[in-house]
């Protein structure tokens, strides 16, 4: 009776160590408004989601289709030696503050895969009698790691350039109306 009563605390520490131990990444998704994964940036949603467009391609980007015409999303392949392959592929989405600003808000998340060979074999038979025999190798991409990247430099170098793009493109919107401003008043 004496073991058991002794066995009792150990079993819940164990109980509890498990229980703390399996929560592990969801436990540090900590919610904040302050992240490298939204920004506010000055123009319209209309200026601000074209510049986003912008930013992709002139970044080598493609850029996926999608049903949805708020959210834009681009892959960049690269392949750094024979055998691997990176694959970056960053969403966006815009949103129109209604008070001269838009939030963009982007997500990128960073793939290595790696040339791996794996063992062929051909199996010749009837029934029962089956016999399989090694028929060399063959070699397939096979995905090594996928996370989301969550470096604030990346995300504040886009940012950075989506609102160059937005600046201009509102110069542009400038500089055309007073140009049409002034042919109206010569006419």
């Amino acid at each position: 009776m004496l073991q058991f009563a002794y066995r009792i605390p150990a079993i819940a520490f164990a109980v509890l160590l498990a229980g703390c131990a399996s929560r592990g990444a969801m436990e540090e998704q900590a919610f904040s408004p302050k992240t490298q994964f939204s920004k506010k940036i000055r123009g319209s949603g209309e200026v601000v989601c074209w510049s986003v467009k912008r930013a992709f391609l002139s970044q080598g980007y493609m850029l996926d289709r999608t049903a949805d015409p708020v959210i834009v999303t681009g892959v960049k392949d690269l392949q750094p030696d024979e055998d691997t392959q990176e694959s970056l592929r960053l969403q966006a989405t815009c949103v129109d503050n209604r008070d001269g600003t838009s939030t963009v808000f982007a997500t990128a998340a960073h793939e290595v895969s790696k040339l791996q060979r794996s063992p062929q074999s051909v199996s010749a038979g009837v029934s029962i009698a089956t016999i399989t025999l090694p028929a060399g190798t063959d070699k397939r991409l096979a995905l090594q790691r996928r996370e989301t990247v969550h470096d604030p430099q990346f995300y504040e170098r886009f940012y950075a350039l989506v609102q160059e793009f937005a600046r201009e493109e509102a110069a542009s919107a400038r500089s055309s109306s007073a140009s049409r401003g002034a042919s109206a008043r010569s006419d």
